[in-house]
């Protein structure tokens, strides 16, 4: 017959506690983190989504007079190819929206396009708005492109 040492078993464990925090907290630490960018990256593309939406808001109650000169060819893009630079007063708006939400705009692309032909009233209009993202702690990998697109009608 033997006999074990209740002292030895004790021994045995020590630092069992120490490991199993170091795997758990860096699970934790990655999870925060993870739940963060994504956080960040949803907020960039609802701030893209509203300015895009402002600037075709300004673009139907202005219609006409939005600066937006229509001269040489006009565009009759479909509603999805929509790849004309803004000037004016869009493209003021939606910056000036982007702007007033922290974010650097001069990376920032703002495409308008009248897919019918012209800016009368009853038109419609096309803001596609393009941002590029890098991500907040892995800085070291590509910037994604978020976009946004509104479309809308001329009123006035």
């Amino acid at each position: 017959m033997t006999l074990t040492n209740p002292l030895r078993l004790q021994d045995d464990e020590r630092g069992q506690a120490i490991v199993e925090f170091a795997l758990v907290i860096g699970f934790l630490v990655i999870l925060l983190v993870s739940m963060l960018e994504m956080s960040l990256f949803l907020y960039n593309y609802a701030v893209l989504t509203d300015a895009a939406k402002e600037g075709v808001r300004y673009a139907i109650v202005h219609g006409s007079s939005t600066g937006n000169s229509l001269t040489g060819s006009v565009e009759s893009a479909p509603w999805s190819t929509c790849t004309t630079a803004a000037t004016g007063g869009v493209l003021t708006t939606v910056q000036s929206y982007a702007a007033a939400s922290l974010h650097n705009t001069s990376g920032m692309s703002v495409d308008l396009c009248y897919p019918d032909g012209n800016n009368n009233p009853g038109s419609g209009v096309q803001v596609n708005v393009s941002y590029p993202y890098s991500p907040l702690f892995l800085t070291n990998w590509a910037t994604v492109t978020i976009s946004a697109t509104s479309v809308g009608r001329i009123q006035f």
